[in-house]
């Protein structure tokens, strides 16, 4: 997936947006979905995902239609507002302006799904999470672009479950406590956050299974073995939402990836204070961070890389 430009979008590693965080803060309702010139050929890739694996990148439980239905709704309200360049009202809801509108993806039966329609208008990740007695749990999801986990082995568990393998937020934790009061607490005020990572290529389409997880753990293998690291290393930048139904009280959960090259940092008007903090954030992480980063091998040849984008400044 080539969507290489100047300057990153966002840029959370400046120190703004911590690894291993909850890190939530109030959304602008203005600013909830993020359109750009890659909107095109990230719903290619969606379709072409949908056409291929359909079972690994949508699931729902039954009862969900309406909720599905009311996120469809909130977005056809939204993009035509907010980006009537690219989305237009019909008697029938909402298109694509000037594209194909992705009918007859062959989504493995899944074409009649509200998520599946609303997951083709937005480069946007979309996951339905539903309060029960275990709590809030993974009912529904278009997850086209998974960083690093799997949707099939996420899906139906409750949050302190999905969260597990994530050092210092498993069951019982205090962190996993707050995010389960948190989504309790969260009424019409929408909120965001931000995750980033590194990847040694541009793929959108990142799924990681726990066995795979716990293999990348334990032998640690380097994700840049020609040692190039400048030529193919990727930030992967995560933007989080979430946002609570007005209908179903379901909260919604948006996931839009940005994938820049590290090397775009060296031409940055902030280059030494983006370099520097990175650089400072990846030394902070202890082992079992970088282990579930999948970067203890890498971590000093990244620092060393940044340090010296810092000092070319």
């Amino acid at each position: 997936m080539n969507q290489r430009q100047a300057v990153p979008t966002h840029t959370p590693y400046d120190g703004s947006s911590k690894l291993f965080t909850i890190g939530l803060k109030p959304l602008d309702p203005d600013r909830w979905i993020e359109v750009d010139d890659h909107l095109l050929p990230y719903l290619a890739e969606k379709r072409r995902l949908y056409a291929e694996i359909p079972e690994r990148i949508f699931v729902e439980e039954d009862g969900t239609r309406d909720a599905q239905r009311e996120v469809l709704g909130l977005l056809a309200e939204y993009l035509p507002t907010h980006f009537p360049q690219t989305h237009r009202r019909t008697g029938e809801g909402i298109e694509l302006v000037g594209a194909d509108s992705g009918s007859g993806i062959g989504a493995g039966g899944f074409n009649d799904a509200p998520l599946v329609a609303a997951s083709l208008l937005v480069q946007e990740d979309l996951i339905l999470m539903r309060r029960g007695e275990s709590g809030w749990r993974l009912v529904a999801g278009s997850l086209c672009f998974p960083s690093s986990w799997s949707l099939i082995e996420k899906f139906g568990r409750p949050l302190q479950e999905i969260h597990a393998p994530v050092p210092g937020f498993g069951p019982g934790t205090r962190p996993a406590e707050l995010i389960n009061r948190m989504f309790d607490g969260l009424q019409g005020q929408a909120v965001e956050r931000y995750n980033w990572s590194i990847q040694s290529d541009d793929a959108l389409y990142h799924p990681l299974s726990d066995i795979q997880r716990i293999d990348r753990a334990t032998n640690r293998p380097s994700r840049f073995p020609d040692g190039d690291i400048n030529a193919h290393a990727f930030i992967r930048v995560e933007r989080q939402t979430l946002r609570k139904l007005p209908a179903s009280r379901d909260i919604l959960f948006t996931i839009r990836i940005h994938i820049d090259p590290l090397r775009v940092l060296a031409g940055h008007p902030d280059r030494k204070a983006l370099a520097t903090s990175f650089a400072a954030q990846l030394e902070a992480l202890d082992l079992a961070q970088l282990d579930y980063k999948g970067m203890t091998s890498d971590r000093d040849r990244l620092v060393a890389l940044l340090n010296h984008m810092a000092s070319d400044a």
